[in-house]
């Protein structure tokens, strides 16, 4: 059995730009291999997200965009990379409330990042190196989400932070 078969919120790299806004190359998650809702999946408001879970994977290469300069020798993948890398993966949060109208809220949905607590970088990650990034709803409060991220490479944490961001649907 296929992951995809397994685990209906498996999101490929065309569900994830459904969803998403951003593109190469700042579109940063290849894929979301777990995303675990709680509460009732027709409405997006109300504490009851607060544990929601999500694991998505960004795999960096040599080839990305940044790694020539960053450092010529010594290529690593910069933190605020890293960062953004946690917060799109996070954003995967309201895909299932969202599911159902991702064809006609696309235009609409903005994820702006606010805030960066806790952040500690413990390793850094390299070319050829495959981020995992499991992400926590942490606290909720009208369009304020609030998510523990951690980042992982071969089951070892390199990265973790604590994210705000406004979660915001044009109209709503």
């Amino acid at each position: 059995m296929q992951a995809a078969e397994k685990n209906r919120y498996y999101l490929n790299s065309d569900q994830i730009q459904k969803f998403l806004p951003h593109r190469a190359p700042f579109l940063l998650v290849d894929r979301i291999l777990e995303i675990h809702p709680l509460g009732n999946l027709d409405q997006l408001e109300g504490n009851d997200k607060v544990g929601v879970k999500v694991v998505g994977i960004k795999n960096y290469t040599v080839n990305e965009p940044f790694m020539p300069g960053h450092f010529p020798g010594f290529s690593i993948v910069p933190g605020v990379l890293q960062i953004e890398t946690m917060a799109q993966v996070a954003s995967f949060s309201l895909y299932p409330y969202l599911e159902k109208r991702i064809d006609t809220i696309r235009d609409d949905f903005q994820c702006i990042l606010v805030g960066v607590d806790s952040c500690r970088f413990r390793k850094p990650v390299i070319p050829g190196d495959t981020l995992r990034v499991e992400t926590t709803v942490s606290k909720q409060r009208g369009k304020l989400w609030a998510f523990h991220c951690e980042g992982l490479v071969d089951g070892q944490k390199v990265v973790e932070a604590d994210l705000l961001a406004n979660l915001l649907l044009k109209g709503e």
